[in-house]
């Protein structure tokens, strides 16, 4: 195993909201193996100079198989390609400084797999397998004269499956399981980028979600549900969903409702950004176009709102294809209403709970895994610099190994 020992590095203090005084931080392997103490004999020394150590961020809602915006063309394509494609996704991630990605549909096993056996060089993947549509849901990209009962079915690059029925969505959610999922998604409402389903559309009836909860739950994992109308929001809440994606028309009275219920929010306000700036260059259709500022407008009241009910909130960016390039812009949303410190938390401590990693990843401390970034300034004065890591980030570590490493940066602020 591998001893390295980063010295002169300065550790977030969430309680000062402020960063430590340099200190001592060894990686033994994948490890975290001491802070604060001095490097071992055997240790590669590494000093970091006083710049911040931080653990790896944690991007709580991703597609890793959208590769463009084209949902159909990803759907259709061979699933060696949407593979590779994917791999190289996750590569660029990793260079971002995500150690971990929660798939919200999309990914399996395989490429899992890819990441621990080290085929692909990406973030550490946490998956659903599919997401579970209804027929006319917020993944069946039908057109309405499209009558195929599902052309698209269980290829790598389609993010949803359509499953009808209590029987089939227990069928389905088992298989899901069996074939490494770590929990399941249900699309509970209307979405932006599916052509038939209107923003405020009730999606699934309460006994397919009921079946899908107690699925999950004989598992020893939660449902996460795609959800934006107030209405979508409270129902899923009282069905027994843990992790609610978007959430953007929510009200004070659900939010309050979500988190005395112990749920835990994913924002994901970059992507109607992204959307709203190049979805019709990128072929997004009329209807879906019409669709985005319905939720876009109400994005950062839904921040204040979920914020004020003491409602959890994870980092997210869903965003698809080409608009990957915007991923930084969510923390620039997030700033202008939510403090450094709670959107750090969001992208590192609360993403580590819905991912199941919680004490693992998302920390520096001892025992937990050894996915770590360098930054040259401090994120509690500025969080936005998360989002330029060609500025500021100058080291990714992942299970104790630096696989990014910027030996110049244009000005640091520490």
């Amino acid at each position: 195993m591998t001893v390295t020992s980063y010295t002169n590095a300065r550790l977030l203090d969430f309680q000062r909201e402020a960063l430590t005084e340099p200190t001592t931080v060894t990686t033994d392997g994948d490890t975290i193996a001491s802070i604060g103490q001095l490097a071992p004999a055997n240790a590669e020394i590494i000093d970091l100079g006083g710049q911040t150590l931080m653990p790896g961020l944690i991007d709580s809602h991703f597609h890793v198989v959208a590769h463009t915006l084209d949902l159909w063309s990803n759907a259709i394509a061979p699933d060696s390609l949407a593979a590779f494609r994917a791999g190289a996704v996750m590569e660029e991630l990793l260079s971002r400084g995500f150690t971990t990605v929660r798939d919200l549909g999309g990914a399996d096993l395989g490429l899992v797999r890819a990441v621990e056996d080290g085929y692909i060089d990406g973030p550490n993947l946490v998956i659903c397998g599919k997401g579970l549509s209804m027929t006319g849901g917020h993944t069946d990209l039908r057109e309405r004269t499209d009558i195929r009962p599902d052309a698209l079915g269980w290829r790598l690059g389609n993010m949803g499956i359509l499953v009808d029925g209590v029987d089939n969505v227990r069928a389905t959610c088992r298989k899901l399981l069996k074939e490494g999922a770590k929990f399941i998604k249900v699309m509970a409402n209307g979405g932006v980028s599916s052509p038939n389903d209107p923003i405020d559309s009730i999606q699934y009836s309460d006994a397919e979600i009921l079946a899908m909860v107690e699925e999950a739950s004989n598992a020893n994992t939660y449902v996460a549900a795609h959800v934006y109308h107030d209405a979508a929001i409270r129902r899923c809440v009282d069905l027994g969903v843990h992790s609610l994606e978007h959430c953007n028309l929510i009200t004070p009275e659900t939010a309050k409702r979500a988190a005395d219920a112990g749920c835990i929010a994913v924002p994901t306000l970059v992507a109607y950004e992204g959307l709203k700036l190049e979805g019709a260059a990128l072929g997004l259709g009329k209807a879906e176009q019409a669709k985005i500022d319905v939720v876009r407008d109400r994005g950062l009241e839904s921040l204040a709102i979920m914020r004020d009910a003491g409602l959890s909130m994870a980092f997210g960016t869903d965003l698809l294809g080409q608009l990957r390039k915007y991923g930084g812009m969510e923390f620039d949303l997030l700033a202008k209403v939510l403090s450094p410190a709670q959107i750090i938390r969001s992208a590192t401590e609360v993403g580590s709970r819905l991912c199941g990693l919680e004490g693992r990843a998302g920390i520096i401390k001892e025992g937990a895994r050894a996915d770590m970034i360098v930054v040259n300034a401090d994120p509690f004065a500025d969080v936005t610099i998360l989002g330029e890591p060609q500025t500021y980030l100058t080291r990714v570590i992942k299970s104790g190994r630096t696989v990014r490493e910027t030996a110049h940066v244009r000005g640091g602020r520490l």
